[in-house]
This record gives structure tokens, sequence and C-alpha cells, in this order.
């Protein structure tokens, strides 16, 4: 009976104590379509998957992306491949509410014409 209550003692704390989850994080938004992304040991360099952002709204993407989602938030990450050793990808936050390209489409910054 006492080794029975030991291990049920056990399996409470594992299965109650929160286990840390390491998240990437926006370190850095460069531009409308690079964005600087790390996590505990190391930065990535992503370029969003079907951004072409025209020069002339470029200060306004930018400035909604850093909006959205300020230097800290945790973010998931969902790649597409590599194109010139940057990786392409799309950034959501950590709830998967928003997306970055998602936000500048609806702003009609760029267009909305490539795969998901």
């Amino acid at each position: 009976m006492k080794k029975l209550s030991k291990i049920l003692i056990i399996l409470c704390l594992i299965v109650l104590n929160p286990l840390v989850v390491n998240s990437a994080e926006i370190l850095q938004i460069k531009s409308s379509n690079i964005v600087l992304v790390g996590d505990q040991n190391r930065n990535l360099t992503i370029r969003l998957f079907c951004v072409d952002v025209n020069e002339n709204d470029e200060l306004e993407a930018s400035n909604i992306l850093k909006n959205e989602f300020p230097r800290g938030s945790k973010v998931k990450i969902k790649p597409f491949g590599f194109k010139n050793d940057v990786l392409l990808a799309k950034v959501f936050d950590i709830k998967g509410t928003k997306e970055m390209t998602d936000l500048l489409v609806a702003k009609a910054l760029t267009n909305a014409n490539c795969p998901n």
C-alpha cells in the first residue's frame, strides 16, 4: 500500500506539473518579408512565403507586422522550403489565430495567389 501511494504521488506530480516548452520568438522584423526568429540556442532568418510587397507599401507593411507581432512574441513556423539559404515559411502567432502573410493580404499589401 505504501509503495502504491508513492507511485500515485509521483504520477500526479508528473501529470499535474506543466512542462517547460521552448517556442520560437520574434527577434526582429527586418522588412515586410524578412523576419529574424530565435529560440533558446539559435537564430533563423525567415522569408515570408508568397509575400511580394510593393516598394511604396514597404513601410506600412513592416509597421503592421511590428504592431501585430512585437519583439518577443511567441510564434509557430510552417516551413515550405529554402531559397538562397533562407527559410521560406509562414509565421503564426502561438495560438495559430494570426499569420503574417494573411495580415498583409487583408490590408491589400500583397497578393494571395500562392498555394497553402
